[in-house]
């Protein structure tokens, strides 16, 4: 099983460490992707359709088929937070980042009192109920990929000081979002938009952070080229975008 370990190390030999998307709430389909050869699967808990208690067997799932589990929260709160910890997630992505006080926060609620954070300790799934709390303690929680999601103009304006956080291990660009609060949604040929993009890049090189995005249509092309512009850290498809193309009828037949 890759572990969070091995993801680290992957970009510090400067590798990019390549995941997939969730959207379908199924423990098959998430062991599916798990064993396509991902180093990181992520649980879109904002815009797929995962429930609390249906976490662990997904997380289990994704651990079978040898993949590190990660989730995109809902929002980057305390009660969100937790509930993907305590159910197994070892990478957490916060979307909406846009202001240094967010990751702050986020951050600290995703991590223990003994690890600098404010996190509530108790028994749960990730500690196996307590039988492997010391072990959790010492190993996983301590160890977290952190991830903030770069989705409006004026988390931009702030980026300087949201990559200086020194337990922020990447970021994720989401360009429709940051499009968007653009009024330039989708428009990813605008110059203003390019023009954000290596403002991002820059900032990235500055403090050498790890830049990361979503390839949402798999592209193989593309996912070669984003790695040759030095995104080390990328999101490769959907779940539901791989069916889909997948298995539409052929319009010959």
């Amino acid at each position: 099983m890759k572990t969070i370990h091995d993801i680290r190390a992957l970009m510090a030999e400067g590798k990019a460490t390549v995941g997939t998307w969730l959207q379908i709430p199924s423990p098959e389909v998430a062991e599916l992707m798990s064993r396509a050869g991902y180093d990181w699967v992520a649980v879109d808990m904002e815009h797929g359709s995962f429930g609390r208690t249906g976490l662990p067997d997904i997380f289990r799932a994704i651990e079978c088929g040898g993949a590190a589990p990660f989730a995109r929260l809902p929002e980057a709160t305390k009660a969100h937070i937790k509930s993907a910890l305590e159910a197994g997630a070892q990478g957490l992505i916060f979307p909406m980042i846009e202001t240094r006080q967010q990751l702050d926060d986020a951050i600290g609620w995703s991590l223990y009192p003994s690890h600098g954070g404010s996190r509530g300790v108790g028994y749960c799934r990730a500690n196996t109920f307590g039988k492997r709390f010391d072990e959790y303690l010492e190993g996983v929680s301590g160890e977290l990929f952190l991830v903030a999601q770069i989705e409006h103009i004026r988390a931009v304006e702030n980026l300087d000081a949201i990559l200086t956080h020194p337990r922020l291990d990447a970021i994720m660009v989401g360009p429709y979002d940051l499009s968007g609060s653009m009024g330039l949604t989708a428009q990813f040929d605008h110059p203003e938009f390019t023009a954000a993009m290596d403002r991002i890049n820059a900032a990235c090189k500055r403090h050498n952070a790890v830049m990361g995005l979503h390839i949402v249509q798999p592209d193989p092309a593309a996912l070669s080229s984003r790695i040759a512009e030095g995104c080390r850290f990328i999101a490769y498809g959907i779940d539901s975008v791989f069916l889909w193309r997948g298995a539409e009828r052929p319009q010959s037949v």
